[in-house]
């Protein structure tokens, strides 16, 4: 055995450090926002060196409309279009749930001061998470029936949890539920207004 031989260069697996910076900046980004999420802490928790996020990503800006993407896409994907409301308000009311962090509205209430990331979210929900609101209405104007069940959400989200107001900080979430799933219920008719699951 040789002795001062250096060890063999650890192997990079491409695909798992994409992954490990995905999840991390995700997790940060909704926990922090935007401005106060740094790539060295994203780059720390993924247990990698920062220059690989920006090898893999681009920018800081780049990664976070990816992280918004995808997670617009598992948000709308969970669940039948007609639940989907119920499914957003079910997070943005349940500040314990631990698939909070899986709602890109979260990501956008704490990151709406920076205006290249909220362009990026803007982006991602005006195209898919609108587009999906709008399906659930046979109304000329569905777009903007489905913007303003978006605005009411994002509302929503800010009086609860960014800047609690009360009395909708400490409201039961189930009443809140219900009375905002019979109210959106005259804009898009094809919502689903029972309990959630």
């Amino acid at each position: 055995m040789t002795e001062g031989r250096e060890p063999p260069a650890r192997r990079r697996d491409a695909a798992a450090t994409r992954a490990a910076l995905l999840a991390a900046a995700t997790e940060l980004f909704n926990e922090r926002g935007f401005d106060r999420a740094t790539v060295r802490d994203i780059a720390e928790r993924a247990g990698v060196n920062q220059a690989l996020l920006f090898r893999y990503f681009g920018t800081k800006d780049e990664l976070f409309a990816l992280v918004i993407a995808n997670r617009s896409r598992e948000l709308i994907n969970s669940a039948p279009p007609e639940r989907l409301v119920g499914r957003t308000l079910d997070l943005l009311l349940d500040p314990d749930s631990p698939k909070r962090s899986a709602n890109p509205l979260v990501a956008l209430l704490r990151s709406s001061s920076h205006d290249e990331a909220a362009a990026a979210i803007r982006a991602e929900l005006g195209d898919e998470y609108t587009g999906a609101l709008a399906a659930l209405t046979g109304a000329e104007d569905a777009d903007v029936r489905a913007v303003l069940v978006l605005a009411w959400l994002l509302g929503i989200g800010l009086l609860r949890s960014v800047l609690p107001t009360e009395p909708l900080a400490s409201a039961d979430p189930q009443a809140v539920r219900d009375h905002v799933l019979r109210a959106v219920r005259t804009l898009l008719e094809r919502v689903d207004i029972r309990p959630g699951e």
